[in-house]
């Protein structure tokens, strides 16, 4: 196994470093670093990158990232793990999505060296992390005031992916185009296979999505051969396949008495929402065209005619069954594992 270059550093085989790649100068004469952390296995093995806050206000994928590499048992044994807990220094410094130049990053892949600050970015993201990997994780939220459930988003028509989807080991595996200058397209331009983990709101932290990334990764990496097994054989997450999803819209502008949370069954016809006015008059209802599962909900209880409130996602499987499924693992995960160290 050969060096490992990131910028001007070289990661040797067997050696775990932490990297600030310079990405950007700011007007006020202040270097934005962009922080990489890698650990490298002796043995020879795929290389994966792992990313958060690509929108610099989805927090919980720095949590995730940093809970992962501070686990006394993690230990790579073959390849490499490159993990970037802030893609998006700035917005995360700034608490916004967006990048200085109120550009989103994730639609300005690949980027280019002399193109705008988030063009830049992305830019080097690629060429310094991206361009190395087999494979990697895209770590998402919803956005403010919308919650997302835990769920892998990818191109499942790519065999490879569908089977890294499978491994990861979210209840709900959703089939998702890939959007044009996002990183999951340059990276798979590049030959990357990736996988889109959305889970929780903008500027939150979620205990179940944080903790279902920690063991999502680890199943990834096991499954790729690079860490060692567990001690002990754990249950298996069974996984749902949902090929389609949509949103279901408000009726009226007002006050929001919602019915259903994340990870409910709904079924077709079903009222998920009573809106009022600010006199407790009754302006509408918000009704479920079809039978799915929540799989992302606004939070707010304000809305605008016209606005998303429920993503509900389709499945051939029973609805029902699926729900009391995302149930259980949330108890596994949340409320019978006491410690990080026991999703190993």
């Amino acid at each position: 196994m050969d060096a490992l270059k990131i910028g001007e550093h070289a990661i040797y085989p067997g050696e775990t470093r932490k990297v600030d790649l310079p990405v950007a100068r700011l007007y006020t004469d202040s270097e934005v670093n962009l922080p990489v952390y890698i650990i490298r296995g002796k043995k020879p093995g795929p290389t994966i990158f792992v990313s958060a806050a690509v929108h610099g206000d989805e927090l919980n994928g720095i949590e995730i990232i940093r809970r992962l590499i501070n686990l006394k048992k993690m230990r790579i044994s073959s390849g490499t793990l490159i993990a970037v807990p802030m893609v998006n220094v700035y917005g995360v410094v700034n608490q916004t999505r967006y990048m200085p130049d109120r550009r989103d990053l994730n639609r300005s892949f690949p980027g280019s060296a002399k193109g705008s600050l988030a063009a830049r970015v992305a830019n080097i993201f690629l060429k310094e992390i991206v361009s190395h990997c087999d494979y990697g994780i895209d770590l998402h939220t919803g956005a403010i005031h919308r919650s997302n459930l835990p769920q892998i988003r990818a191109q499942l028509s790519d065999e490879g992916t569908l089977e890294l989807a499978k491994a990861f080991g979210v209840p709900v595996i959703l089939n998702s185009s890939i959007i044009e200058g996002s990183l999951r397209d340059a990276a798979v331009e590049g030959n990357t296979k990736v996988l889109l983990y959305e889970a929780g709101e903008a500027l939150r932290f979620d205990e179940f999505s944080i903790r279902a990334g920690i063991k999502g990764i680890i199943n990834v990496l096991r499954y790729l051969k690079m860490m060692p097994k567990g001690r002990t054989a754990k249950s298996q997450v069974n996984y749902f396949i949902a090929n389609n999803s949509g949103w279901v819209r408000a009726t009226s502008s007002g006050i929001v008495t919602h019915h259903f949370k994340l990870g409910d069954q709904v079924k077709k016809g079903e009222v998920l929402a009573d809106i009022g006015s600010p006199y407790g008059e009754s302006l509408g209802t918000v009704v479920a065209n079809k039978g799915g599962v929540i799989i992302g909900k606004q939070n707010i209880p304000l809305v605008q005619e016209g606005e998303a409130m429920y993503h509900i996602a389709y499945f051939k499987e029973d609805d029902e069954q699926i729900a009391e499924h995302i149930e259980s693992v949330e108890t596994a995960l949340v409320h019978e594992t006491k410690t990080n160290e026991e999703l190993l």
